[in-house]
């Protein structure tokens, strides 16, 4: 017995006619007349009984016609629950972003997107790209800010925009305005850096973009968020490397440098995992980032 089976077994109970049902479900007569049959077969008594040109059901398909309504009224509130359209996607929709895309780029994007899909429950969980990308898999984030490069080929990326990361060294007086100065690879052997965790992505592009310069940072203290790291650096533990973008406005307690003649950035992109059974929404919602953040900039 199957979902089928029960849908047309309802159709010639309401029609009273093989004939009237099969024009209803677009089937020929004898494929409904079929599945009739195999289905009082499977369970073991007979469904309807001829009166003239009429099928009248038996006491047996009025009490499995209860049930199968029932079935039909739980298929349809499952369908609904897992509807593609995304205007109809009532589900809990779960996006994953570091700290400083959340703090100093999401803000805006995230604001029109609760104003376009008001209807929708957004959780958002803060963590690093490595866990991002193993959240997407699981199937337990639908959508996530990640950075690249990112070693993995079983995700979708929508590349949004490069961001530069920058040295930061502790000054002991107050430093205000934008200037990004130059410093020689040379200067950086020796000096004690505050950087992100070994296993994290970030650290792997800062140690390989070091190592090209001969520089193998000396390490004396390890952290996850940015934010902890920039304050650290002003309490004049040592230097680090940072988003630009978490590094502008105000005043600070550390000098901006460049290793001359190099920039080392980052690309920031929309990932989600690569699947058949994707949420229409969690395409919706991606574009609708891409395009949010993209004309910002």
């Amino acid at each position: 017995m199957d979902f089928r089976q029960l849908e047309l077994f309802l159709a010639v109970l309401d029609c009273s006619s093989v004939t009237h049902a099969a024009e209803k479900v677009n089937l020929t007569p004898g494929a409904v007349s079929l599945q009739l049959h195999n289905l009082a077969s499977e369970l073991h008594t007979d469904l309807f009984v001829r009166a003239g040109k009429r099928l009248v059901p038996t006491p047996s398909a009025l009490r499995l016609a209860e049930q199968a309504r029932l079935v039909m009224a739980q298929m349809r509130q499952i369908q609904h629950e897992f509807e593609s359209d995304p205007n109809n996607d009532r589900r809990p929709f779960h996006l994953a972003a570091g700290g400083t895309a959340l703090g100093h780029q999401l803000g805006r994007p995230l604001r029109l997107l609760r104003k376009h899909y008001p209807n929708i429950t957004l959780d958002i969980t803060v963590a690093p790209t490595e866990e991002m990308v193993a959240g997407l898999h699981a199937r337990r984030f639908d959508l996530a800010v990640i950075s690249l490069p990112y070693p993995d080929d079983g995700l979708d990326v929508m590349p949004l925009f490069e961001e530069e990361l920058v040295i930061i060294k502790p000054s002991p007086r107050r430093v205000s305005g934008r200037r990004i100065d130059s410093i020689e690879p040379e200067e950086l052997v020796g000096v004690p850096f505050l950087l992100y965790p070994k296993r994290s992505n970030m650290r792997s592009m800062i140690d390989g973009f070091l190592r090209e310069f001969g520089v193998t940072p000396r390490v004396i203290m390890e952290a996850d968020d940015t934010e902890a790291i920039k304050r650290l650096v002003e309490t004049g533990f040592g230097y680090s490397m940072l988003p630009v973008k978490a590094l502008t406005g105000g005043s600070r307690f550390y000098h901006l440098y460049r290793v001359k003649g190099r920039r080392l950035c980052r690309t920031q992109a929309l990932a989600m995992a690569r699947t058949e059974n994707r949420r229409a929404l969690t395409d919706s919602i991606a574009r609708f980032l891409r395009d949010t953040m993209t004309s910002a900039k």
